[in-house]
């Protein structure tokens, strides 16, 4: 039980939302993806300093800006993804966090490797990796797969978009109204048991973790956890 609560304390910073395109003025004339949540909106101004602040930090091309919440505090931040790079089902993206002094932590300043440009800065990117999913000639992500092969990833997930399972009296079923099915977060494989993650259908809602077993070629649903804000 401990080791699945440090999991979903891991992923419960994910946030999804509706992309809108934006243009933005200037040296920055492509089109960009941006996702903003309430109350954290970037300006144009601001997205032009966020976007030479990636630029300063490797990401030359930047191809989403977004905002999100950091639950339970206060504080808001800025992700910064690069454009993505595919080879087969592997997909990787450059991320950078920035932080906006007035959005973070009080007294919140730059660590020593920091590149600071006014209120903002950033440290270095990271690589953010998935995989691509196939179920019925339709496409699917997926962050992370441990434990089991792609295939295997793949007739999980066929079995939940169908319905086709079997769920056990402690769990929920009201609740699966509220799972987006067609984002799957998560495949873990632990013995003879699995776990799938999905986040929730509203932005910013957490997520749910679905405890599986397959027995006699049959899925069976036998515990459901939800990760909330």
């Amino acid at each position: 039980m401990q080791k699945l609560l440090l999991v979903l304390s891991a992923l419960c910073f994910t946030w999804f939302g509706t992309p809108s395109l934006v243009q933005l003025d200037g040296a920055e004339k492509d089109q960009i993806l941006r996702d903003y949540v309430p109350g954290s909106v970037l300006t144009k101004d601001q997205e032009k300093i966020v976007v030479q602040l990636a630029a300063k930090r490797g990401i030359k091309k930047v191809a989403k800006i977004s905002t999100y919440n950091l639950y339970p505090t206060q504080a808001r931040g800025i992700r910064v993804r690069g454009v993505e790079q595919v080879k087969g089902r592997e997909v990787s993206t450059q991320v950078l966090s920035v932080t906006y002094k007035k959005w973070w932590h009080p007294n919140a300043k730059p660590k020593e490797n920091d590149l600071q440009l006014g209120a903002y800065w950033a440290g270095k990117p990271g690589t953010q990796k998935e995989t691509i999913l196939k179920v019925d000639k339709k496409e699917y992500r997926t962050r992370t797969i441990q434990g089991l092969t792609m295939e295997e990833a793949e007739s999980i997930l066929s079995l939940l978009l169908t319905k086709n399972y079997i769920v056990e009296p402690a769990v929920n079923q009201a609740s699966f109204e509220k799972i987006a099915w067609e984002k799957p977060m998560a495949f873990r494989k632990q013995g003879e048991n699995f776990s799938v993650s999905f986040p929730h259908v509203s932005r910013g809602a957490g997520f749910f973790d679905l405890q599986i077993k397959i027995k006699n070629k049959e899925l069976i649903i036998q515990q459901m956890f939800q990760a909330v804000p």
